[in-house]
């Protein structure tokens, strides 16, 4: 996830807006707490996030991969008024420390989080979406792209995470792991998809933006 050097890094940090504190907190216990932190979006991606979110001004957003709630608060902030985001993870593990941080946070009633698998929930779920974020198990981002895809208005926008794969994408291996090669295999898709317009931005582990033409 290391794309530029460390300097350039916080010099990029230190002149982006800084992180409310809420999610300061959830930013530093997710830190100290929970597995894997690397997983949260963070000081810069998230207020990447939010710029998108008041730029697009939704009014209804999906998160698929809730993790400790960041990105999803992050995305709130932009919200019409009444608007909503569902946020849905398969780990209940993490469902207590979510729920907290959103009770805490202004957007109380507008982020709900569901517990479970998102190809079973999705189906269900009569909203049409301005925003969907693909941020979950990468084996499965095809399918998620393309379970949302009739869900999301015309205009609206797919957003997924850690398409680079810490620079796997482009490295040269003789047997590329599955993973990788799945992210790949989602890459290539959403570029030849002509329903999209899309760009890839080299953002943290890279941000693939399609927007549904």
């Amino acid at each position: 996830m290391e794309f530029i050097s460390q300097e350039l890094d916080s010099y990029v940090c230190n002149h982006t807006e800084e992180e409310p504190s809420l999610l300061y907190e959830l930013n530093r216990k997710t830190n100290l707490e929970v597995l894997r932190p690397r997983m949260l979006s963070g000081h810069f991606q998230g207020r990447v996030l939010s710029m998108l979110s008041h730029m697009i001004q939704p009014l209804n957003i999906l998160e698929i991969g809730t993790y400790t709630g960041y990105s999803a608060l992050s995305f709130a902030e932009g919200l019409q008024k009444g608007g909503k985001v569902i946020t849905i993870d398969i780990n209940e593990e993490l469902e207590e420390m979510v729920n907290y941080f959103i009770d805490q946070s202004n957007y109380k009633e507008n982020v709900e989080m569901i517990v479970g698998d998102a190809m079973n929930i999705i189906p269900t779920l009569n909203v049409e979406f301005d925003i969907v974020f693909i941020d979950a198990d990468k084996q499965n981002y095809s399918k998620y792209y393309d379970i949302v895809f009739d869900k999301v208005r015309k205009g609206g926008y797919i957003i997924s995470d850690n398409v680079l794969w810490s620079g796997k994408v482009v490295e040269n291996y003789e047997t590329t792991d599955r993973d990788t090669q799945l992210l790949m295999d989602f890459n290539q898709k959403v570029h030849n998809d002509k329903r999209v317009q899309n760009v890839l931005f080299p953002l943290r582990d890279g941000l693939m933006i399609a927007r549904k033409i």
